[in-house]
């Protein structure tokens, strides 16, 4: 079973992370508010995690402004998406060996 787990990608073993790919794979992009209510971060939590993700070059980050209102927001790269679908690949295979 060890074999399953060293393909797991070590970046997402943070429940954090995990929330946030988990809502970039399926929506185009999400701003730093939905994020931050969706998975109840602080900002220097979700800021952290965000800029670490866009270090590895998992998402990208768009700032803009709305009116005078700044305006952030997060979308998955095409590595991030990969990576992200390996890691639940690596899940799946390992929720089957156990059920067998």
């Amino acid at each position: 079973m060890s074999s399953y787990l060293a393909d797991f990608n070590k970046v997402f073993e943070s429940r954090v992370r995990l929330g946030m790919m988990s809502l970039l794979v399926v929506q185009e992009q999400v701003d730093f508010g939905q994020i931050k209510e969706i998975l109840q971060l602080s900002d220097g939590n979700l800021a952290s995690h965000m800029a670490a993700l866009e270090k590895i070059g998992f998402v990208e980050v768009r700032k803009q402004f709305i009116g005078k209102k700044p305006n952030t927001t997060y979308a998955i790269t095409v590595q991030g998406r990969a990576a992200f679908l390996e890691h639940l690949t690596s899940l799946e295979k390992l929720i089957k060996k156990i059920q067998s």
